[in-house]
């Protein structure tokens, strides 16, 4: 545990595995205090806590399904009451929607249950956790949610996935334009494919698909972890506050 309280604080949904957690780690060693969600991981959120704590950070894990609206109000007050608890604080300065799942279907075989199930997830979500959060957001933090490289080039099968995605990307406009009269910066990071256990380790497990990706790519491979959370985590450095509302594509420079 970390001998002092950081002099920022983000909250993470879904940072307990993949992308999410490779951005907790990088902002924690950065000194960023750290608050992660996580749906139903309690041991892979213990562990990364256990990891930034082992590094002198400090973090929190927090239960919360981000496609359940009815559950956000609880949540902002455990978030209030663990910021004083754990951080000394009143006031989150991050806030990174992250949280997400992937359904591979067909726009001719996507059920009606996928369709809302991903709009819960990505889109209502991210909307209305950001709204309840407000309060407790400082003036003058920042906001940045996740999208995909899927929202600028297609493969089949992730018609509503991107359709969600894309949701995000003009959703963060618009955040960025109500919220700068607070001193609010909103930017949305687009990944590219990255081996992670996302859709069951779908690039990550498939030796032809990196490779055709890989091919497809101007710098010859597909992403890690480390590559979103290190952008991520520079994005939201104090130095980077006069970027906002844009849309950040980290994929190697796929399909250019």
């Amino acid at each position: 545990m970390g001998t002092s309280n950081p002099t920022r604080v983000a909250l993470i949904t879904g940072g307990s595995r993949g992308l999410g957690r490779s951005m907790a780690l990088h902002l924690a060693a950065r000194g960023t205090g750290i608050l992660l969600t996580y749906r139903g991981g309690a041991a892979e959120a213990a562990e990364t806590v256990k990891q930034i704590e082992a590094a002198g950070g400090k973090a929190v894990a927090l239960q919360l399904d981000v496609g359940d609206t009815k559950g956000f109000d609880a949540f902002v007050e455990r978030v209030r009451t663990e910021l004083g608890r754990h951080f000394g604080r009143e006031r989150l300065d991050v806030l990174v929607n992250n949280a997400g799942i992937g359904i591979h279907a067909s726009f001719a075989e996507t059920t009606e249950a996928q369709f809302d199930e991903l709009m819960n997830i990505h889109l209502k979500g991210a909307f209305f956790l950001t709204q309840r959060l407000l309060p407790v957001l400082a003036d003058g933090g920042r906001i940045l949610n996740i999208s995909t490289g899927l929202a600028r080039f297609t493969f089949p099968g992730y018609a509503a996935y991107a359709a969600m995605k894309a949701g995000v990307e003009a959703l963060t406009r618009y955040m960025a334009k109500e919220l700068g009269p607070r001193g609010i910066a909103v930017n949305v990071l687009a990944p590219g494919p990255v081996e992670t256990d996302f859709r069951d380790g779908a690039v990550r497990d498939s030796p032809e698909m990196k490779k055709a990706l890989s091919a497809q790519t101007a710098l010859g491979r597909v992403g890690l972890p480390d590559d979103i959370g290190g952008i991520a985590a520079a994005l939201l450095a104090p130095e980077g506050g006069w970027v906002t509302g844009q849309r950040i594509e980290a994929s190697g420079g796929i399909f250019l």
